[in-house]
């Protein structure tokens, strides 16, 4: 059984939630100071990592490189982000959000699960390799980003392009995304960790209208309030077809073995019961979102007074792509199902494509073999990640792409990723350590990890 982390080692992780740094669209309003605090305390808090790894610095991203006895070999990048979302209602938290809390049971504070405590797990595990005189056997990457929360074009794009042009090509690449559930899954007893293969795509598609305007009490047919509204409506009720994707197929058959009886005949007949299973899946928006391109309308607005007829209006509709889809197919979908030409159709902001073909590598076994041992008696599945990480500015650099850290969270936990309440036990952040100690040990151990394959895994 795990033990929980000891004071000094959750007050080394509270101390970088004490750190506020949130991200921003605008790199210009970032403020430097956080990041600067963060670093400092980093740096003081792992000394052996800062005086034996090589740190490149791109922005406030940090890259560290760890030669192995085999230099030219790289056995992982290891990804983690050190920046965080902002907080809405801070009065709604149990303790500030920035401040840094440690109690008997848990680590309290923004970033406590996203994302920080992998970059200090990570640089923990690592510390303590080095102390016992541990070097891994191929070289090793550690890509800690600071824009991950606005799409990581300073941070992880600057530095996955550096890696590409060093000629990088690793056995491993791990990054956040799949957890260890617990009372989530429904019909299995047992906690789940999922290890996720790749991620969804993201567009945000801006629909939007011009009217001539006037006085609202001689209105024509309908407004640009009207227009919008009803294209709206139009998309949210037609949304993108149902489908097994492969990778979700590979989900069902690994977790099938924890499902009662009755389910588990179901999926021992996928092949054929598709249609079947992916519509059971739509009734849950957390299953959903593996079998659709999920459609989410965000933002409305038009209109400046109640007896004015608008001249513009607009609405900010959210698709998560599944693999398979593209970003011109849901610009496709919007004009097919809106049916209006006097609506104007075009992606907003940043848009990325789904991992093309996600699937298993030569390390998958390795990452679940650890969870495993990390906490034992879980079920291991495969997955996808519903929204973007910054790995996915990395997937042609590895072999085996995976999303995963061995925290076991329930509802409440999950629910406070991005909400109120952020906070990781003791016990799940001593998890996080083991995990990657452990993984160090294994290529650290490894005289010949992964085979090395030519082309993208994702």
């Amino acid at each position: 059984m795990t033990q929980p982390v000891d004071d000094l080692t959750a007050e080394r992780l509270a101390a970088a939630l004490r750190c506020v740094t949130i991200s921003s669209d605008v790199p210009d309003e970032v403020e430097d100071a956080p990041f600067t605090q963060l670093s400092a305390h980093l740096e003081q808090s792992f000394p052996l990592v800062h005086a034996e790894l090589e740190l490149e610095r791109f922005g406030h991203s940090r890259l560290y490189r760890w030669p192995g006895v085999e230099p030219e070999r790289v056995a992982a990048i290891l990804l983690a982000h050190q920046d965080v979302v902002p907080v809405d209602d801070a009065q709604r938290w149990t303790h500030p959000p920035f401040a840094g809390v440690v109690d008997d049971e848990f680590i309290w504070g923004r970033g406590a699960i996203d994302d920080k405590s992998r970059v200090l797990a990570i640089l923990e595990a690592v510390e303590a390799a080095l102390a016992a005189g541990i070097r891994p056997q191929h070289t090793i990457f550690l890509a800690f980003g600071h824009d991950e929360e606005v799409f990581g074009d300073t941070g992880a794009v600057r530095m996955a392009q550096h890696l590409r042009e060093l000629g990088v090509r690793a056995d491993l690449l791990l990054d956040e995304g799949g957890v260890i559930t617990e009372g989530v899954v429904d019909g299995i007893a047992q906690p789940v960790a999922t290890v996720m293969l790749g991620e969804k795509g993201y567009a945000t598609v801006r629909l939007s209208v011009s009217e001539v305007g006037g006085h609202s009490s001689m209105p024509g047919k309908q407004t640009a309030v009207g227009r919008i509204a009803r294209a709206v409506s139009r998309l949210q009720d037609h949304p993108m077809p149902l489908r097994m994707t492969p990778v979700t197929a590979d989900m069902l058959a690994r977790v099938r073995e924890a499902l009662p009886t009755v389910r588990r005949g179901l999926l021992g007949l996928a092949g054929l019961a598709a249609p079947l299973i992916t519509r059971m899946m739509a009734a849950q928006p957390q299953t959903e979102a593996l079998v659709r391109t999920t459609t989410a309308p965000t933002v409305i607005r038009g209109g400046v007074k109640a007896n004015v007829l608008p001249q513009h209006a607009e609405a900010l509709v959210n698709f998560r792509i599944l693999p398979g889809d593209s970003i011109a197919a849901v610009l496709e979908h919007c004009r097919k199902v809106v049916r209006d030409k006097g609506v104007r159709i075009e992606t907003e902001g940043m848009c990325s494509e789904p991992t093309a073909h996600p699937r298993t590598g030569p390390m998958f076994d390795v990452i679940a073999d650890i969870a495993r041992a990390v906490v034992p008696g879980i079920a291991v599945t495969s997955g996808i990640v519903p929204g973007a990480t910054d790995s996915r500015h990395y997937h042609d650099l590895a072999a085996t792409r995976c999303n995963f850290a061995p925290i076991v969270l329930g509802e409440r936990d999950i629910a406070s990723i991005h909400g109120t309440d952020e906070r990781l036990s003791r016990v799940n952040y001593a998890r996080l350590i083991e995990f990657n100690r452990r993984l160090i040990a294994q290529l650290a151990h490894s005289t010949n990890s992964a085979p090395q394959t030519s082309g993208a895994d994702a």
